[in-house]
């Protein structure tokens, strides 16, 4: 049996922590002998989370017990942290077998010393702060969540179930951590490099209703010819003025945000349809299977056959 060890304090995410429990229980009771969870707190005593609510540890930090799985939420309470915490994990972090942080919990780990010269990721909000701070930290601010050996890390909130979730099939089997997922109502389809935002998220919205107009239209029509000259024609401008504007009002190009878009077209056609590879490369502009194939393993690191074996949910039964 594996014990989960989850560190409690002031002004945690209480979703970052019941999350991930909720995942790891639910694995406990579909698979008897496979988890134990439990909470510590500095003290032993009741924490507030940032939400208001009130979480009774079962542990104090001296009389934790020995954790195979140590997992690390984020929340407020990361911004100033305790310095008895941050000497606590330094101490108790390396007998783990496995150290997990959700959201900012990044932070304290970083803060503790325990993220030199390993990548990680955590909450957009705040991977420009981990990488100025802890240069000596390779941060990597897109996926959902980053395993590096015996770390995990990832982006926060929901994104802790699908840690989670990837932990218990890791452990336990892909039917225990499907079992799990339905239970709970959420899928277990979310790898862990799939970006914290979709395409039109990671883009800022154009302040000009033309452009904003071009932004809807490629999301969706992902099939048509989206080169620039053919985008420009739509708004009436030169191809090299479009592409100056749009980069300047979404921030990012428009060859990568038709990349975007029609990458995540094609995940959610694997996911959720019977359509073979050929004809969802054409759905989605690709023109060849080929072509698609090259974009899921530069991007995804997996080809569109064993993206849908891996993430398509099995049949209800």
């Amino acid at each position: 049996m594996r014990t989960v060890l989850v560190v409690l304090f002031d002004d945690v995410q209480s979703l970052d922590v019941s999350g991930p429990v909720e995942v790891f229980n639910g694995a406990e009771l579909h698979c008897p002998g496979t988890y134990r969870t439990r909470t510590v707190s500095r003290d032993g005593r009741a924490v507030r989370t940032s939400s208001g609510l009130t979480l009774v540890p079962d542990h104090s930090f001296a009389d934790a017990p020995a954790a195979h799985t140590l997992l690390v939420p984020g929340g407020a309470g990361t911004r100033h942290p305790e310095p008895r915490l941050i000497a606590w994990l330094r101490e108790r972090a390396p007998r783990a077998e496995r150290l997990v942080s959700v959201c900012t919990g990044a932070l304290l780990l970083a803060e503790a010393g325990l993220l030199e010269g390993r990548r990680v990721t955590s909450h957009w909000s705040v991977c420009d702060k981990l990488a100025r701070e802890h240069p000596e930290v390779r941060v990597d601010p897109d996926p959902i969540f980053v395993r590096d050996g015996d770390l995990a890390t990832s982006a926060g909130v929901t994104s802790g179930i699908d840690l989670a979730l990837a932990l218990v099939e890791e452990d336990a089997g892909r039917d225990v951590a499907l079992s799990v997922a339905r239970h709970l109502v959420v899928f277990l389809r979310r790898p862990g490099n799939q970006a914290q935002f979709s395409a039109q998220l990671s883009a800022q919205t154009a302040r000009r209703e033309p452009l904003r107009e071009v932004q809807q239209w490629i999301t969706e029509h992902p099939g048509e010819d989206l080169s620039v000259d053919r985008l420009a024609a739509r708004v009436r401008l030169s191809p090299r003025h479009f592409a100056r504007a749009f980069q300047a009002e979404t921030g990012m190009t428009p060859g990568r945000y038709v990349d975007r878009v029609r990458l995540e077209h094609a995940r959610r056609l694997l996911e959720d349809t019977p359509d073979g590879i050929e004809e969802i490369s054409r759905a989605c502009g690709y023109g060849t299977p080929e072509a698609m194939r090259r974009a899921f393993v530069r991007t995804l690191g997996a080809a569109p056959a064993e993206y849908r074996r891996r993430f398509r949910p099995a049949p209800a039964h």
